[in-house]
């Protein structure tokens, strides 16, 4: 059996500032091979790129094709992939949860005919969908959602999932699958999220990790937006990446920075930031991490950031999402895009170049933590 070390290879991320980590998809397992685990799942082709992250270090998320805060046009969500891919972009991470399979849906619409080898694709467990006709918006995401949702972190739950999101994406592979919200922070859960931990450990993890060793994934990791959760999943199981999201931004950062970076760099597991952006608000909206409430001094530390981008011919948007890819144990970077434009900028941002005199004066000013990487 293949262990996830066929899945990373080359040196260790420490040691290897621009390195891309390679995650190798599991390998197929010969015929008559009767250690074979049996799989009501079809087997996916090896890791289609043979390189994780894609040649710009970064990639695109799919929240806002799922409809959040607002309805997306099925046009404007099509353009927005679109222009993705015309700019380069190769990983493309979706979920049930953004919109209840819509999302999905319209990642699989566009990715339809697209040889599997040239892109990668993630997309998340730990609910499961039920269908609803009384179900218009709910929660952040908008529009005739039909759908509602279970939490389900069992062996059986997270197979169901991956089976799932299959039928709806109709792609013939997933590359990495993450265990989904499983955090403090969600609201649904509250005090009760460490029993979904549990069930996560004792089910979604090895299942998890069995799926990969069957080829039916090619890698696995938690999608959460705290820190714990990553910590607990690196301490007791074997994932290959960790999403990490709302830690990692130019305005908040020092935590991530000091506690899970360390961490995966002595376990050898990837991240990949989302909501580099702080949910748009580093781009100048006024949600930050998916809500409206805007945490005291922030509108006055972005101004300030955006006062000295500006004096060094950049802007807000591209430092922060240059920020955010950084770090050696850094895979990929993925901020959401609604439409072509924002999708053009996200690249232009990512391709430009930005005074090392910038990053100074923010360390100087004590606007981004001293050990913070940045740029070269």
């Amino acid at each position: 059996m293949p262990n996830r070390r066929d899945f990373l290879a080359g040196a260790a991320l420490a040691a290897a500032a621009t390195a891309a980590p390679r995650l190798m998809a599991a390998e197929k397992h010969p015929e008559g091979d009767n250690n074979c685990v049996a799989s009501t799942l079809p087997s996916n082709p090896p890791l289609a790129s043979k390189l994780f992250p894609p040649e710009h270090r970064f990639g695109v998320g799919g929240t806002q094709l799922g409809n959040m805060f607002k309805v997306t046009p099925d046009e404007q969500a099509e353009a927005m992939l679109e222009a993705s891919w015309a700019s380069g972009v190769r990983y493309f991470d979706t979920s049930p949860w953004y919109g209840l399979g819509l999302s999905e849906r319209r990642l699989g619409h566009f990715l339809d005919g697209k040889p599997p080898q040239e892109y990668v694709l993630s997309t998340k467990v730990g609910r499961l969908l039920i269908p609803d006709a009384s179900v218009d918006s709910i929660n952040i995401w908008h529009g005739d959602i039909n759908f509602n949702y279970r939490y389900d972190y069992t062996a059986a739950g997270v197979r169901r999932s991956v089976e799932d999101s299959l039928q709806r994406l109709g792609v013939p592979k997933i590359d990495l699958v993450y265990i989904h919200d499983l955090a403090p922070s969600n609201e649904d859960m509250g005090d009760d999220w460490k029993k979904y931990l549990d069930t996560a450990l004792k089910g979604a993890m090895p299942e998890l990790t069995r799926m990969r060793e069957e080829g039916i994934i090619g890698g696995w990791g938690m999608g959460v937006n705290d820190i714990e959760p990553s910590l607990a999943a690196i301490d007791n199981a074997d994932p290959d990446v960790i999403l990490q999201a709302t830690q990692y931004t130019l305005i908040k950062h020092e935590d991530a920075l000091n506690r899970l970076f360390p961490k995966c760099r002595d376990n050898d597991v990837s991240l990949v930031i989302g909501a580099p952006l702080g949910s748009g608000f580093l781009a100048g909206t006024n949600h930050w991490m998916y809500s409206t409430d805007i945490p005291d001094g922030y509108r006055e530390q972005r101004e300030r950031l955006s006062r000295i981008a500006r004096d060094h011919g950049t802007d807000l948007r591209t430092a922060a999402l240059q920020f955010t890819a950084a770090p050696d144990v850094v895979a990929a970077t993925i901020p959401g895009a609604r439409d072509a434009e924002q999708a053009r900028q996200n690249y232009q941002s990512m391709t430009a170049k930005i005074p090392a005199e910038f990053w100074q004066t923010l360390k100087n000013e004590g606007l981004i933590a001293q050990n913070a990487p940045t740029p070269s």
